[in-house]
């Protein structure tokens, strides 16, 4: 199975991720791709700053991805996650997950997607506005209680 995972500070291309991942396979019936977005909280956000270990970053999401292909017959995975500053509008993560029917697909994504919320060594601080930096963020209740349904 074919899986990629890149920590990067260059923008990614979902369209040629996705044909990077399915390219010459007649095997694969679906692909979910799921992209995240940096918002600007209601117009207060400038920039988000994400910061991440070197290598750590990429070991977690080995681990995670391998832990995806024990739970589902998947058929290839994608894992993009961007470091550094990232302004409103921009993307931030990329996951596709590829299998030969869609309930697997979206089960993987989802799940991939839950533990980077939760468990990815990343860091997040925002840059406002008004000039200022604020304080790092922190994790939220809601994404802890969607990482609950893995377990």
């Amino acid at each position: 199975m074919a899986v990629t995972i890149r920590i990067q500070a260059e923008p990614f291309e979902t369209a040629g991720e996705t044909a990077a991942l399915t390219e010459g396979r007649t095997d694969i019936g679906a692909v979910v791709a799921f992209t995240g977005l940096c918002r600007d909280e209601g117009g207060r956000l400038a920039a988000l700053e994400l910061e991440h270990y070197p290598g750590m970053a990429e070991a977690e999401i080995g681990r995670i991805a391998h832990e995806a292909q024990t739970r589902w017959p998947l058929l290839g995975l994608t894992v993009i996650h961007r470091f550094g500053r990232i302004r409103p509008g921009e993307e931030i993560v990329l996951v596709l997950a590829a299998s030969a029917h869609r309930q697997a697909a979206f089960e993987a994504a989802s799940f991939l997607m839950d533990y980077l919320k939760t468990h990815a060594p990343f860091w997040k601080r925002e840059h406002l506005t008004d000039g200022t930096v604020g304080a790092w963020v922190d994790a939220k209740e809601a994404d802890d209680r969607a990482m609950e349904r893995w377990r």
